[in-house]
């Protein structure tokens, strides 16, 4: 009976979502892949409201479910009829009376099993698409045939553009760029490679007083140069989606003096290496939304290379849906744990395998994010830097709560809302 309101509700949803489209028609602009779409879908609508009347996804609605939220502009209803009937009433009054609606669309779009991306583009054809990282081992790849099932399906939105469309594509992602090549679609390469259309070079850590705040780069579009600074988070991948805004500019002819101009009160989104003040005089690099290998791959070289740090501590929860790439993925991240971090805490059964690698260095397990949130608050001290990270499941946000200095810092985490407590 579950599945089928489920599927009933989504139908109507894609009804409704559809012809919204179709009587509004705004420009859609959709970002996929594995990793970094959330981030990425924020500073492209912070670019592209300059010039546009821009509507974005909510945190990360990215499914058969907030696509259509999105489209129509309601919050999520969750379990709520008096919530439902609110969404159709909204949607009625969409389709039957005057609005002023959005002339852009910034959609992020994510696939957890086959299929999930045709129904989405069912509902609404790309005008661009951003494509981030298409890793070696994806996340959902359990529900897959394998990683390429994977690329291929996350790749799928840039197979609906028409002839010259616009194609943002990391240029430092071999399977994003070979894949894009081989469509019709205008191609623009953002990154760290050299031979990149829009280019960052020179990222290092943005410090104030002697204080890490962010991070800092040089970046290049059309024979000119400019810098930014992405303050409040850390890692070289929190760079990553303002490069790919500044495509998205050039996509849209919007001026790279502009662009950058209007990246200045872009934060990255709660749970993707914030910092945050933590207990004892520590640092914590909040990373808790959730984590892939590629994502645990650059957290723990931003832990490894964060500077003033006395102490570095990994606390790490488990990669869940990598299905027969578990052990081989949490065996490899070990090696780079041990490389990284003073101390290990690892958070789940999976997990403990990250400490495989770890004869130098001290280490802790949990079962869960509560006990963790007990046993590590005693340990943390003066001048420790402390990675949080783990997938969603875990709930590792617990542990980023239990360790701030300030507990109302708790309202910048993840996950705080009244329905993700109840669900433990």
């Amino acid at each position: 009976m579950k599945k089928i309101s489920k599927y009933i509700i989504t139908f109507m949803l894609a009804v409704f979502a559809k012809a919204v489209v179709r009587r509004y028609a705004p420009r859609v602009v959709m970002i996929t892949g594995s990793v970094g779409k959330t981030s990425t879908k924020d500073a492209i609508a912070a670019v592209l409201k300059t010039r546009f009347f821009v509507r974005a996804s909510e945190k990360s609605f990215n499914s058969e479910f907030g696509v259509p939220f999105t489209i129509l502009g309601v919050a999520n209803p969750w379990d709520n009829p008096l919530s439902w009937l609110k969404v159709v009433r909204s949607t009625l009054a969409l389709l039957l009376l005057p609005n002023h609606y959005p002339n852009m669309l910034v959609l992020e779009v994510g696939a957890d099993k086959p299929g999930d991306l045709a129904r989405i583009l069912r509902i609404a054809t790309p005008d661009a698409v951003v494509v981030t990282r298409l890793p070696e081992i994806p996340v959902h790849v359990e529900a897959y045939a394998s990683p390429e099932a994977v690329r291929e399906e996350e790749f799928s939105p840039a197979y609906a553009l028409r002839a010259a469309a616009p194609l943002i594509v990391s240029a430092d992602d071999l399977y994003a760029f070979e894949r894009a090549h081989h469509t019709s679609a205008r191609v623009i390469t953002y990154g760290c490679s050299a031979a990149a259309q829009v280019n960052v070079c020179n990222i290092d850590f943005y410090e104030e007083e002697g204080k890490v705040r962010g991070m800092k780069a040089a970046v290049s579009m059309d024979g000119e140069e400019s810098s930014c600074v992405v303050k409040g988070s850390v890692g070289r991948a929190q760079l990553l989606p303002v490069a790919a805004a500044l495509a998205a500019a050039q996509a849209f002819r919007i001026p790279l003096a502009e662009a950058v101009a209007s990246l200045e009160s872009y934060e990255p989104p709660p749970g993707r290496g914030r910092l945050l003040a933590g207990k004892n005089g520590s640092i914590i690099i909040d990373d808790s939304y959730n984590a892939s290998p590629a994502a645990m791959e650059e957290a723990l070289a931003t832990l490894k290379s964060f500077p003033h740090a006395k102490r570095r501590v990994a606390v790490l929860g488990d990669m869940l849906e990598l299905g027969r790439y578990s052990v081989m993925e949490h065996r490899r991240i070990a090696a780079l744990a041990a490389e990284s971090a003073d101390v290990i805490a690892t958070v789940g059964i999976r997990a403990r395998a990250f400490t495989l690698d770890s004869k130098q260095v001290s280490v802790l397990s949990f079962d869960c994010s509560r006990s963790g949130a007990l046993g590590l608050s005693d340990i943390i001290r003066d001048g420790d830097v402390v990675l949080v990270k783990g997938s969603q499941s875990v709930r590792t946000e617990h542990i980023v709560k239990a360790l701030l200095a300030d507990p109302a810092d708790a309202s910048r985490l993840v996950r705080q809302e009244k329905k993700w407590e109840e669900k433990v």
